[in-house]
């Protein structure tokens, strides 16, 4: 880390937000939970053929009914538990009970009891996530000790949604719609932020928070930020990130400080030396 910088992590917390079910009529459905809307209607993904009324049956007494179909390909849902409807923060037990942690697709593979280990930060505590801060995940509860004694530093909170993997498909980058996340940014967090110190965000997610605070003024609500090299960060000046997909806005975040052309010559570097890529991979420091 550079000597002289206050530090801001994303506390966010991964739900076990898959869940295996089936329809009344039998077939079996995938449900990925994206986020809540409002207490009750949540965004969600469906593997299966469904239509508004569908209802889905999960473990536990649990069941799903279809609101609306969105044209993005999301699904909205009510959830009921013992046949009564249920508010989210009602549903979030339930979850950690049958759900599953909602490893990215590119992972190939089904999530296992390590995973509930593993894709989660040392620091996460606000529950809301259904993909991982990944930056976060290098950090032992030793070395998160280590740190946070020489650096000031403070928390934010993205729910992290499945929109992040949605790769760029606009021809003009800034053409691209980018999804929104549930924000907080409480009081030591604010007081970091608005003050002079050089500041190092640990993830993308902490980088969008901060720089969506700085522009809208907001500490809480739906951030929905695209960093490019058009858009730079304003407030941020160092950044700890993975190695992300082609074509991603994540991608194009890390350009947004160091442009196309270096980020071109790092990429090549981290393929060249055999870097792991993605979630459970390796890590850059940009300063």
């Amino acid at each position: 880390m550079p000597d002289e910088c206050s530090i801001i992590f994303n506390d966010t917390k991964v739900i076990k937000a898959r869940l295996y079910g089936h329809k009344s009529s039998g077939g079996a459905i995938e449900l990925l939970i994206n986020r809540p809307l409002d207490a009750y209607a949540i965004n969600v993904y469906i593997k299966g053929r469904v239509k508004i009324d569908t209802l889905l049956n999960f473990e536990s007494a649990l069941t799903a009914r279809v609101i609306a179909l969105n044209d993005d390909g999301s699904r909205e849902v009510n959830f009921y538990h013992d046949e009564k409807p249920i508010r989210f923060e009602e549903l979030l037990p339930i979850l950690e009970e049958i759900g599953h942690i909602p490893l990215p697709p590119y992972l190939g593979r089904e999530d296992n009891s390590e995973d509930e280990r593993e894709y989660q930060s040392v620091f996460a505590a606000h529950e809301g996530a259904v993909a991982a801060p990944t930056a976060s995940l290098h950090f032992s509860d030793e070395l998160f000790e280590a740190v946070c004694s020489r650096h000031p530093h403070a928390f934010v909170t993205l729910h992290v949604g499945s929109g992040t993997f949605k790769p760029v498909e606009a021809e003009v980058i800034t053409d691209h719609p980018m999804h929104s996340e549930y924000f907080e940014i409480r009081d030591a967090a604010r007081s970091i932020i608005e003050s002079e110190a050089p500041l190092l965000c640990v993830g993308t997610t902490s980088t969008r928070t901060v720089e969506y605070h700085v522009r809208s003024r907001e500490s809480r609500g739906e951030a929905n930020l695209f960093l490019h090299p058009h858009n730079p960060p304003l407030r941020v000046n160092h950044l700890l990130t993975n190695f992300h997909l082609p074509k991603s806005t994540l991608l194009m975040l890390v350009a947004s400080f160091v442009g196309l052309e270096e980020t071109h010559r790092i990429y090549e570097e981290a393929i060249d030396q055999k870097y792991r890529f993605f979630s459970y991979g390796d890590a850059m420091l940009i300063v």
